[in-house]
């Protein structure tokens, strides 16, 4: 003991005592795993996926640590269409949706379930067409079918009533001189259209990547059009629900962060309209390990998507597919598109990880 302490005794055990609660304290923290505190802090978020190669976005940030590395932990449930994603995102089971945009989007947010477009998830270029009208390769062969007008009488399959998809078989009618009325449309996921087209249950689809490639690859069908059918098409966003992005808002922009630094790994991946660039092989393997379809060829071969590496939508082709709803009185017309795109999300990611420039 230090001789100072001698005449004060008391003051210097005091002293003693408090300094050896405090080491304890330290050697206690200390002996903690560092990934607790790590651990306290993930953010649990729900997303919606439609396991179509759109979701790629949402693969790669997860398999690449970026959700990780902003502190989140994201649990993905399939639905056939985004339609299916409005109620849980209005009830709060999910916080993030992924799908196309369809006309229970403008109803939903219509009836107080405030739900927003933040970002491209999946678009149609004049390079880049990964969704299209296709028909089945018999019906070409035995000369049923030459040209979109004769989808006349046929059953056609689209994703979901007042979908994407529906305004995309209207743009291929339109095209061929027909109306809507004119082909009978059933409903069904991407990947049961290939069962459907295989089995003779339907005539043609509207189909999408990766789908899209096997039935071209394995003879089951061919393209409608050789001509873009509907250029521009916003066919795929990403939506937030309400609660997510008010009351959760830094997770959520840190959410949409991760989300565009994959989005822009998956724009350097592409050469030529294919997953065919430098870094091809990896965006190839995290889609084979996280979606239904194994094979590495078909996603070598399909034809790959756009999306905005800045992560804006397309807000014209979405006015044109809303005004078709309403045309068909699926919308009321009280909710506009505008009203429903938020993009201060995509703008602060950018702000954040600043203008996308290509490798």
């Amino acid at each position: 003991m230090d001789l100072d302490c001698v005449p004060h005794r008391t003051q210097c055990s005091l002293l003693l005592a408090r300094i050896g609660r405090a080491a304890f304290v330290s050697l206690v923290f200390a002996g903690l795993p560092l990934g607790h505190s790590a651990e306290a802090q993930t953010e649990k978020v729900a997303v919606g996926i439609t396991n179509a190669a759109t979701d790629a976005g949402f693969f790669i940030a997860d398999k690449k640590g970026y959700f990780r590395a902003e502190g989140i932990e994201i649990t993905t449930t399939p639905f056939a269409s985004a339609a299916g994603m409005i109620a849980p995102l209005g009830r709060g089971q999910l916080d993030v949706g992924a799908g196309t945009v369809a006309a229970g989007l403008y109803n939903a947010v219509e009836q107080g379930i405030l739900l927003r477009i933040v970002a491209d998830k999946g678009s149609v270029t004049d390079k880049l067409e990964y969704s299209t009208l296709i028909v089945r390769k018999d019906l070409v062969d035995s000369g049923r079918y030459k040209s979109l007008a004769d989808l006349k009488g046929m059953t056609v399959a689209a994703a979901s009533p007042g979908s994407g998809s529906e305004s995309s078989l209207n743009e291929a009618l339109k095209k061929g001189g027909l109306k809507f009325t004119d082909v009978k449309v059933v409903y069904m996921g991407f990947p049961q259209m290939f069962v459907a087209l295989t089995n003779k249950g339907i005539d043609a689809a509207v189909n999408n990547e990766p789908t899209l490639t096997r039935a071209l690859r394995e003879g089951v069908a061919v393209r409608a059009s050789k001509d873009i059918i509907y250029p521009g098409q916003q066919t795929a966003v990403v939506l937030y629900s309400e609660d997510f992005a008010q009351k959760r808002r830094p997770v959520a922009q840190k959410f949409l962060n991760a989300y565009i630094r994959a989005v822009r790994d998956y724009n350097d991946a592409l050469l030529g309209g294919r997953l065919a660039g430098p870094s091809a092989a990896e965006i190839i393997s995290i889609l084979t390990a996280y979606t239904e379809i194994k094979d590495r060829e078909t996603y070598a071969n399909m034809n790959a998507f756009a999306v905005n590496p800045n992560g804006g939508v397309n807000a014209e082709t979405l006015k044109n597919d809303y005004n078709f709803f309403r045309e068909r009185g699926l919308v009321s017309g009280a909710v506009t598109v505008d009203r429903v795109i938020d993009k201060s999300f995509a703008e602060e990611a950018v702000r954040v990880l600043g203008p996308y420039k290509p490798r």
